[in-house]
């Protein structure tokens, strides 16, 4: 025992290194992208408002299911792995995620940074209630309902949030890199992640396909959109002194207490 305490007594102390605040995506780029999707949701909301999507529509739902009972074709598992990916766009899953961030972001220092995802997260929440109460487009019957769903069904909520949500945490995250692959990597995953998120609730019935293509465009804009419009706002507040409180908070539970 007391060797092994003499050979411990050599290791270098561990020791956390801070990140060093960056990158932030330029402002025109983050414009142009939402231009883009933006563009995208008012064409894909004229079509729908105008009953121009049926076809699009039916034939979305129908792929790939089966003859009688129109279930997606495969085993259970991939019905269960549906449900799995549809659940990583609940709003459960994106409060945890977005507090879970906010706070990592906080013990990181990136004040800035956490003030921004909270900024996006809460004022995009809010517009797409709000558009879905404006279209008050009711949900498919077509095919089976797979899994629990209610309110309206234009845009699809799940396809909304995920894309706000994990873009923006990507958003916030890759500030830490100096290296563009890694940024890239990290944006990329997140697009990936909330584009499969939006498939499973076609897949599970409970949105059209003109829904979730309408919903990911107009939450992906809403991320990009926010990156450059509340990034002022973002860094005021996380000079203020709430933001030097809450930094004196992390700072605290970072120190160790006294030892028992």
């Amino acid at each position: 025992m007391d060797h092994l305490d003499d050979k411990n007594e050599h290791l270098p102390a561990e020791t956390l290194t801070l990140p060093e605040r960056g990158w932030r995506i330029d402002p025109v780029k983050a414009v142009i992208v939402t231009v883009f999707c933006w563009s995208g949701f008012a064409v894909m909301a004229w079509l729908v408002h105008h009953d121009r999507t049926s076809a699009f529509d039916r034939t979305g739902l129908l792929f790939w299911r089966n003859g009688g009972d129109l279930t997606p074709i495969g085993s259970p598992a991939v019905l269960e792995a549906l449900r799995d990916m549809t659940a990583l766009g609940g709003t459960l899953i994106m409060t945890m995620m977005v507090i879970g961030a906010v706070i990592a972001l906080l013990f990181l220092r990136l004040r800035r940074e956490a003030f921004l995802l909270a900024l996006t997260a809460m004022t995009g929440t809010l517009v797409e209630v709000q558009m879905k109460l404006w279209f008050g487009r009711a949900r498919p019957e077509i095919v089976p309902h797979l899994t629990e769903a209610g309110g309206n069904s234009f845009p699809s909520g799940h396809s909304f949030n995920s894309a706000m949500i994990y873009i923006a945490i990507a958003l916030a995250f890759a500030t830490m890199s100096a290296r563009h692959s890694v940024r890239y990597t990290i944006v990329g995953v997140a697009i990936v992640l909330s584009l499969l998120i939006a498939t499973s609730r076609v897949w599970l019935g409970v949105h059209f396909p003109s829904d979730v293509t309408a919903g990911w465009l107009g939450g992906a804009g809403w991320a990009f959109l926010a990156s450059a419009m509340f990034f002022r706002p973002a860094k005021a507040a996380a000079e203020s002194e709430t933001a030097q409180k809450l930094d004196k908070i992390t700072e605290k539970a970072r120190t160790p207490g006294p030892a028992a």
